[in-house]
């Protein structure tokens, strides 16, 4: 998929340019992991929504004696986060229209070979995100693909430019296997094995990342890192070389790592690799060519008109 609205465009088609061997963009899927963290806001607030109109005052923190109402705290999310939540909302359900008008499809298998290639780029995303929001992505997934489609439908591409581009990139389409882990990180051996212990006597690895693990990023996640595979370069070499021989449920002795603390990485998912044939991503390269080929980038707001959305905010 096309993820970049800003992303340079050629007018010369595949086939004709004489260009730098090609790669599908996958950087710019962190912007649709950014989306997400902003779309998690709706559940929070449909969380937080009071029972009672007596709970609207309901004081959630204070400083200095001065409180905090619950109501105060929701109206500021509603301020900082509403408008772009609302976005999402509308632009999806556009989409949805649009497939409707255009008889447009998306299978599983094609958002399974989306998700397989956001697996394989760790070195540009942010795979805890990626982990802890994975049925919201294929939501999100659906939803571009929709939209790539719609705006590809008329657009041609030459079989044989389809081909060169795979034949030239076929690493991109080898996903390697991925393991989900989670760590704790502590700065002695003695707090590393004390925390084994704990973990032997039944104790929860997620319970115990949260109150002893030091490691800022992934501690108050439960110590989840999201995906990690043995060749990545984003994790701690010592992690990622452990995951493959840790089976699911199971935990691995202490690791020493480059900044001198100490990690104990459990494996909780395995997702095997794959390798995909020409005829599994020949859609896909195929409208990735065809994305190229547009004059300018298009955005669900384009197709607000013709399906008449209106929202709150009335612009």
């Amino acid at each position: 998929m096309s993820w970049n609205p800003n992303r340079r465009r050629t007018g010369a088609t595949p086939v004709q340019a004489e260009q730098p061997r090609r790669r599908l963009k996958t950087k710019p899927l962190l912007i649709l992991i950014l989306i997400l963290l902003v779309g998690n806001f709706l559940w929070f607030v449909a969380w937080l929504i009071p029972d009672s109109k007596a709970e609207g005052t309901e004081k959630v923190a204070s400083v200095d004696g001065d409180d905090i109402s619950r109501q105060e705290w929701m109206l500021a999310m509603e301020e900082q986060h509403g408008r772009s939540v609302l976005l999402e909302l509308v632009n999806e359900k556009v989409m949805e229209t649009a497939a409707e008008e255009y008889g447009i499809e998306v299978a599983e298998s094609e958002i399974d070979l989306e998700m397989a290639m956001l697996r394989s780029a760790q070195d540009e995303t942010d795979m805890t995100l990626y982990a802890s929001q994975e049925n919201r992505m294929r939501d999100k997934i659906k939803a571009q693909l929709i939209l790539e489609k719609v705006l590809t439908k008329d657009v041609v591409i030459e079989e044989a430019a389809v081909k060169e581009f795979y034949d030239e990139n076929q690493e991109l389409y080898d996903i390697k296997e991925a393991y989900r882990a989670r760590m704790i990180v502590v700065e002695s051996a003695e707090e590393a094995q004390k925390t084994i212990e704990e973990l032997e006597s039944g104790s929860s690895f997620e319970a115990l990342a949260r109150e002893r693990s030091i490691d800022t990023a992934t501690g108050s996640l439960g110590g989840d890192i999201g995906y990690v595979t043995p060749e990545q370069t984003t994790v701690d070499e010592a992690v990622a070389e452990a995951v493959g021989s840790i089976d699911v449920g199971e935990w691995s002795s202490p690791l020493n790592l480059e900044d001198g603390r100490i990690a104990i990485v459990s494996v909780t998912d395995k997702v095997a690799g794959q390798a995909f044939s020409y005829e599994d991503v020949a859609d896909r390269i195929s409208r990735e060519l065809a994305l190229e080929q547009l004059p300018q980038s298009v955005t669900p707001e384009a197709f607000w008109q013709e399906f008449d959305a209106q929202w709150f905010y009335g612009e």
